[in-house]
C-alpha cells in the first residue's frame, strides 16, 4: 500500500511540475504580444491591399477607406494601454508562479518522506490551481481591451480576401466587363436544369448584369469506367440585364438544410423566363439581398469611384426607335454600351 501511495504521489507530482511549466508562457502572457504584433502588422498592410482592390476594379463601399483610418487612428493608443497592462500583469504573476516554482522544489526535495509528501503536495495543487485562475483573468482582462477592434480588423481582411477571390474570377471570365461596368460578386454554382449534366461554373453579378459561365472539366472517354479523355468548357451560357430580372428567391434545402440555392425569373425579353442556382459555399439570403440591391441602384449610391457622367447621359439619350425602320429598340440599354442593333432591320446605331 505504501509503494502504490508513492507512485500515486508521485505522478501527482510530475503532473504538477508539468502544470508549472506549462504556466510559463501563460504567465508572460506571450500569446497576447503575438496577437498585438500581427495586428499591428495587419493594419499597416490592409491600406495597401484596399488600394490593390481598387486598382484592379473594386469600386464599391465606399466606407472602406474611412473605416480602415478609423482602426489606424485607434490603434496606436489601445496598442499602448494593452502592452502596459501586459506588462503590468506579467511582472506579477511572475512573482507568484516563482513562489509556486519554490514550493514544487521543496515538495520535490522530500519526496522520500512520504507523510511529508502527502502533506505538502495538497496546498501546493491549491497554489498552482490559483495561480491558472490568474492567468486566465488577468488574460481576460487584457483580450477585452482589443477584442473588437481585432475582430474588425478580422471581418475586413475576410471581406478583402473574398474581393479578391472575386476580382480573379472575373479576371478568368471570357466575357468582358462594358465601360462603367464593375464586378459585384461572384460564387461557384451549378445550373440546375434536368438534373442531368447540368452544367457547373461561376454565377457573376455586376452593377448591370447576371451572368452564368460554365467552367468545369468533363469526360469525354471512359473505358471500363476509367476516365481516359477530358475536355475543359469554358463558355458564357447566360447574360441578362439586371432591369430584366423579375425577383429572386433564396432557399435552403438538402437533408439539414445546409445546401444554398437561388431561384431566378426574368422579364419577357430575358434568353429564359426563370434559372435556378445552387451556390457553392455562399449564403443565398445573401445573393438575394445583393441582387435586390442592384436592381434597385444602392450601389451606384455605394461608389467609391465616381461614375463616368457622360456614359450616363448617352445612356439616358440611346434611341427607341431605329432610324431607319422606326421599329421600336427592344434591347436593354446598359451604361457603357456604345452601340445598339435593331432586331428588325439589323441596322446598328452607335450611341
Amino acid at each position: 500500500m505504501a509503494d502504490e501511495s508513492r507512485e500515486e504521489l508521485k505522478r501527482k507530482l510530475d503532473a504538477l511540475r508539468a502544470r508549472v511549466d506549462d504556466l510559463q508562457g501563460g504567465v508572460r502572457l506571450a500569446a497576447h504580444h503575438d496577437r498585438i504584433e500581427d495586428l499591428t502588422t495587419t493594419l499597416t498592410v490592409l491600406p495597401q491591399r484596399l488600394a490593390e482592390l481598387r486598382s484592379r476594379g473594386y469600386v464599391f463601399e465606399k466606407a472602406l477607406e474611412g473605416k480602415l483610418d478609423d482602426l489606424g487612428a485607434r490603434w496606436p493608443d489601445v496598442r499602448e494601454r494593452v502592452l502596459s497592462q501586459v506588462g503590468r500583469e506579467a511582472r506579477h504573476l511572475g512573482r507568484e508562479l516563482r513562489t509556486v516554482e519554490q514550493q514544487v522544489q521543496q515538495v520535490s526535495a522530500r519526496s522520500s518522506a512520504l507523510p511529508v509528501m502527502q502533506a505538502l503536495l495538497p496546498p501546493v495543487q491549491s497554489a498552482v490551481d490559483s495561480l491558472e485562475q490568474q492567468v486566465r483573468a488577468a488574460s481576460g482582462t487584457i483580450e477585452g481591451m482589443y477584442d473588437q477592434l481585432e475582430e474588425q480588423v478580422g471581418k475586413l481582411e475576410s471581406r478583402f480576401r473574398r474581393v479578391d477571390w472575386v476580382l480573379d474570377q472575373f479576371s478568368e471570365a471570357t466575357f468582358p466587363l462594358l465601360p462603367s461596368e464593375a464586378a459585384v460578386a461572384a460564387v461557384r454554382a451549378r445550373w440546375d436544369k434536368d438534373g442531368k449534366d447540368d452544367p457547373a461554373g461561376v454565377l457573376y453579378l455586376t452593377d448591370q448584369r447576371l451572368l452564368f459561365e460554365q467552367k468545369q472539366e468533363i469526360v469525354t472517354k471512359r473505358v471500363l469506367f476509367i476516365a481516359r479523355e477530358k475536355r475543359t468548357i469554358h463558355e458564357l451560357l447566360l447574360e441578362v440585364p439586371v432591369g430584366a430580372l423579375d425577383s429572386v428567391r433564396a432557399s435552403r434545402r438538402g437533408l439539414l438544410g445546409h445546401e444554398d440555392h437561388i431561384d431566378v425569373h426574368f422579364a419577357t425579353e430575358a434568353p429564359v423566363t426563370a434559372a435556378h442556382f445552387h451556390l457553392d459555399g455562399q449564403d443565398c439570403e445573401e445573393w438575394q439581398a445583393l441582387i435586390s440591391k442592384v436592381k434597385a441602384g444602392d450601389f451606384d449610391r455605394d461608389r467609391a469611384v465616381e461614375m463616368d457622367l457622360d456614359l450616363v447621359e448617352r445612356t439616358r439619350s440611346a434611341p427607341t426607335r431605329c432610324p431607319v425602320c422606326n421599329a421600336p429598340i427592344t434591347q436593354r440599354i446598359l451604361r457603357g454600351m456604345d452601340r445598339v442593333a435593331c432586331d428588325y432591320c439589323g441596322h446598328v446605331t452607335r450611341l
